[in-house]
């Protein structure tokens, strides 16, 4: 499968074995980014070092922190660096699958 594939697969995956489809993600939440955020987590290389004039501090939404959902969720140490690009290009797509599910509702 390509990237694409690997992708939609893993979509298809969240949504059939963990139950998170887009009614799910739009619950109150995942309402603050945490989906987008959970995708820069996956994508992001694990010896990305934030030093010099070229990053700033962010301030994460408290729901990132330990102790909530996705805290719980986050396992980025136990993919590989092929599957944790899919497992990031999923969750943007969960994203997207959740703002447009907004978009109706509004």
């Amino acid at each position: 499968m390509n990237g694409i594939e690997l992708i939609a697969a893993e979509r298809q995956r969240q949504i059939d074995k963990e139950g998170f489809n887009a009614k799910h993600d739009a619950d109150k939440f995942h309402q603050n980014g945490e989906l987008a955020w959970a995708a820069c987590y996956y994508a992001m290389p694990e010896n990305l070092e934030i030093t010099g004039q070229y990053y700033r501090l962010v301030i994460l939404p408290q729901s990132l922190y330990p102790g909530n959902w996705l805290s719980k969720w986050m396992k980025r140490g136990d993919k590989d660096r092929k599957r944790q690009l899919v497992v990031a290009g999923a969750l943007v797509a969960a994203e997207i699958d959740r703002q447009q599910a907004m978009d109706k509702t509004d």
